[in-house]
Formats: C-alpha cells, sequence, structure tokens
C-alpha cells in the first residue's frame, strides 16, 4: 500500500535547515552546536516514525514537483531505502557530538563551514536512501559530492587541497556516469522508478547496450564505493579531520556508492535480467579481488587512519559481491553488512580520532602501551575489531554468515573463502593494534604529549560499541529492526524469480 506522506522530505528539509541555522550563528558556537544536535535527533524521530508503517507494508511516497507526466523529484520509503535512511541518521546523533568534542579539544579551526557542510552531506544521504526514481538519485548524487569537499579540503593546506581535488575528480566523474546510464535506461524503457526485481527487460534493447548501460551504473557506484581500481580518491582523503572519516566510510559517500549498486542490481537490471546477461560474474569477481588485494594492503600501513581506509574498500566489496551473487540470502546479508560494517567503522574511525586528540600519534608504531592510558577508547576500538573480522557475537557475524549461506545458495562456494581469507586477515591488520595497546608497555622515556579528551567524545564511541554488541546479539531487539527490514528488502528483488538456487 502507497501512503502520500510528506515525511521523506522533512527529514531532508531537517538537515538542510540545521546548515542554515549552523551557519547563521557563526559568532555563537554553543548555539551553533546546539541547532546541529536537535537537527539529528529530529531527524531520527522523523525516520523511525516511518519505520512501523514499511515494517506492515506500506510504502511512503511524495512528489516535490513533476518536471514530465512521468518524471518528477519523488520520494519513496521501501524497505531498502528505509535501512540506509534509519542507519545514516541514527549516526548522524553519536558523531555529531563526536565531532563537537573532536573540533573543540583539536583546536579545529572553520567549524562552522564544517557543521553546516557535515548536516548537509547528511540531507544528501537521505535524499538517496529514500530516492524514488534513478534522477531523484541522481540530483542527491550530485548534492553530496559537493558538499563533502569542503570536509575533504577543511585543512587547507598542499596535501588537503591535493586530496580534495583528487576526491572531486573521482566523484563528479562517477555522477556523470550515472547521468548517462539514467539516460540510456530511460530512453530504452521510458521510466526511471525503482521496481523491486527491476523495470529492465532482456527485450528491450540489444544485449550489448543493456549490458553497456549496466557498466557505466555499476562503475559509478563503485566509485564512490572504491572498488579497485576506483578507490584512489579514499586514502588520499584521509587528510580530512577524523570525524570527516568516520562519515565518509561509515555514514555517507562510500555507503551511498555501495547502496547505488544495490539499486541498480535490485531495482534497475534485477536479478532475472541480470541471470539472461551473464554479467553479474563480472561484477562479483572484481568484488573479490579488491576485498583480497585491500586486505593485503592493510597490512602495509603504519598510519592508523589509512589502514581503516583499506579496510573499508575490502568491506565494502563484500556488499557488491553480496549483490552480485543475486540469491535472497546473499542480498539480505549485502544489507545486514550495509548495517554491521557502518557500525563497526564509524567505532573505529572515533577511537582513532580520540588517540589522535589525546597522543597526537597517527602511526601505529608508536602505539606501544596507549591502552594503559585510554582503556575505554582501545577496549571499543577491540569490539570493532573483532566485529570486523566476523566475530561471533558482534554485528559483523550476522551479515557476513547471511553473505556466506548466499554464496552457497548461488553454488559458488570459492567466495565462502574469499570471505574466510578476508577474515582472518582482519583479524591479521587490526588486532595488533589492539595488542600494541594493551600487551606492550609505554616507553621508560615517553616524549609523547599528552591531551584531554572529553565525554563528548568518549560517550559516542561506547554507544555504538555497544549498539554493534546489541546488534551482533539480536538485531531485532529495538527498532529500526534491520534484520526484517534487510528481509524484506531482499524478498521483494527476488520474489517471483526461482533463479535456480536451492532453499
Amino acid at each position: 500500500m502507497t501512503v502520500i506522506d510528506a515525511r521523506p522530505f522533512l527529514a531532508i528539509g531537517i538537515a538542510f535547515l540545521a546548515a542554515f541555522l549552523v551557519s547563521v550563528s557563526n559568532k555563537y558556537p554553543n548555539i551553533r552546536e546546539t541547532w546541529s544536535a536537535i537537527g539529528s535527533v529530529t531527524m531520527f524521530g522523523v525516520i523511525i516514525s516511518m519505520v512501523g508503517g514499511v515494517l506492515d507494508g506500506v510504502t511512503y511516497e511524495y512528489t516535490l514537483f513533476q518536471l514530465t507526466d512521468t518524471i518528477g523529484l519523488t520520494m519513496r520509503v521501501d524497505p531498502a531505502g528505509m535501512i540506509f535512511a534509519a542507519l545514516a541518521s541514527l549516526l548522524w546523533i553519536p558523531i555529531n557530538f563526536y565531532s563537537i568534542g573532536y573540533m573543540r579539544n583539536n583546536h579545529e579551526g572553520m567549524q562552522t563551514g564544517y557543521f553546516a557542510a557535515f548536516a548537509l552531506c547528511i540531507g544528501a544521504t537521505m535524499g538517496i536512501a529514500m530516492a524514488s526514481n534513478l534522477l531523484t538519485f541522481f540530483v542527491f548524487y550530485e548534492i553530496l559530492t559537493i558538499s563533502s569537499y569542503p570536509l575533504v579540503l577543511h585543512e587547507r593546506d598542499e596535501e588537503a587541497l591535493m586530496a580534495s581535488r583528487k576526491y572531486l575528480a573521482y566523484t563528479l566523474a562517477s555522477g556523470q556516469l550515472f547521468l548517462a546510464g539514467t539516460v540510456g535506461v530511460y530512453c530504452i524503457a521510458g521510466t526511471m522508478d525503482f521496481t523491486p526485481g527491476g523495470f529492465l527487460r532482456i527485450d528491450m534493447a540489444p544485449a550489448w547496450v543493456l549490458q553497456l548501460l549496466f557498466v557505466l551504473m555499476i562503475m559509478a557506484g563503485s566509485v564512490k564505493a572504491a572498488v579497485m581500481p576506483l578507490h584512489g580518491w579514499l586514502p588520499a582523503a584521509m587528510v580530512a579531520p577524523t570525524p570527516v572519516s568516520a562519515l565518509l566510510h561509515a555514514v555517507a559517500v562510500v555507503k551511498t556508492g555501495a547502496f547505488a549498486v544495490l539499486r541498480v542490481l535490485g531495482f534497475v537490471f534485477g536479478p532475472k535480467l541480470l541471470a539472461e546477461l551473464g554479467i553479474a560474474d563480472f561484477l562479483a569477481w572484481a568484488a573479490a579481488l579488491t576485498i583480497l588485494a585491500s586486505s593485503f594492503i592493510a597490512l602495509r600501513q603504519d598510519n592508523l587512519k589509512r589502514r581503516l581506509a583499506f579496510s573499508t574498500i575490502g568491506q565494502l566489496s563484500y556488499i557488491v559481491l553480496g549483490g552480485a551473487l543475486l540469491t535472497p540470502l546473499a542480498f539480505k546479508g549485502a544489507y545486514l553488512h550495509l548495517v554491521a560494517h557502518a557500525v563497526m567503522k564509524i567505532t573505529l574511525f572515533m577511537c582513532a580520532g580520540c588517540i589522535i586528540v589525546r597522543t597526537h600519534l597517527h602511526d601505529i608504531s608508536e602505539m606501544d602501551g596507549i591502552g594503559h592510558r585510554m582503556p575505554v577508547t582501545m577496549g571499543c576500538f577491540a569490539i570493532a575489531s573483532l566485529g570486523i573480522a566476523g566475530t561471533p557475537f558482534i554485528v559483523g557475524f550476522i551479515s557476513k554468515w547471511n553473505l556466506a549461506m548466499g554464496a552457497m545458495q548461488a553454488g559458488k562456494p570459492l567466495f565462502v573463502a574469499v570471505w574466510v581469507a578476508s577474515a582472518i586477515l582482519a583479524m591479521a591488520y587490526l588486532m595488533p593494534v589492539v595488542r600494541m595497546a594493551f600487551f606492550k608497555p609505554e616507553p621508560v622515556k615517553d616524549p609523547r604529549k599528552y591531551g584531554s579528551i572529553s565525554y563528548c567524545m568518549l560517550i559516542p564511541i561506547c554507544f555504538t560499541a555497544i549498539l554493534a554488541l546489541i546488534l551482533g546479539v539480536d538485531p531485532e531487539l529495538f527498532p529500526p529492526d534491520f534484520y526484517k527490514l534487510c528481509e524484506m528488502a531482499s524478498a521483494g528483488i527476488t520474489a517471483g524469480w526461482g533463479g535456480g538456487w536451492s532453499d
């Protein structure tokens, strides 16, 4: 059942209004940050108010304006969109409070621009999550690119300038690829509306045309998802403040890339057409190679943020690979990993930020014994690291289990071996940080100058670490009920097509 409801646009409007109010409160830091906090909590309230209806089968839809009889700027909240919208709005709350502590304790400049751009990014992410069609998706896709650019540029030094230019070049190219694919799809199908199971059919155009459109749109998503060899912008963007890194990796940008891939796979082409075209296997192998290659590269990184960046490249490819397998369990696992990775990676980056503020260290080789001075931070780091590796009773295990079962369902057990190898490699590049922090003594003559971190930074870290444990034990314990939403999204995509898999 479809219900006309303005709440999807209201959620976006709250973020954009928060950005405006932050900008005009430049001279009053406390008021400025209060607006940002109110915006994050209010947006989550609006999003969560729609969860019950979506779980009951209601689709919320609202058109701001029509361009033609068949094309409009329309928002629609379905299970897949609700997963991403609820996730991003939920995580904006802890990262917002964390940002306040980080920016103040680290004495960062241009804080007003930072908080305003951050709010715009979240608003654009909401638009991407709830877009009803390819055109609406593209509009917010580009708004996200433009609004996130000043965050990468934040430090305003030569390194930040080069990184931001690289980021802009990659992401603008991604947008143009997506636009080209969108125009092509519309010319063939006469519609742009996302449809569970896809709306393109094999008889609409020659196979090579459909394959070309698939490549264009998947490449667009893969750039932002940092699938190799299209990943170059992501490690470079680590020059930005750590909360920006958390935004890029856990809440927006790379997540929008992975979400775009899932939308194209499940709501434009659909598993039936992709099986007929025989092209999804190429995407699956590209993702598998990215998982392994990025993990090996991560092992060689001494800079903590760069190690986490290459971890993200691999973990996001889990989602791409899950979608490319085209089975119900694989799609469910992909959407679950969208949630799981976000919760774990935002924890890891916030922990990295605390380490930087407290010790002014960036390299892992210099972090001997920091767990003795920062037990809470490193304890949360350990939880998230174990989750990234797929340890039971932490949220990463549930998503990876479903992905593995999806590979078996597809009759492709080799991909299970890829995920097992990746889990071992994740332990190899993350757990040494924990070992050095807790099981190595501090240097006798410690040259480090310890600063202070506020509860504004510690509480968000504890919140996301506890959330990773709760979702790992029972992902249906409280709204937004991510597990059921993922099941519904997967069922909608694969309904009506047997696919040859085993139940």
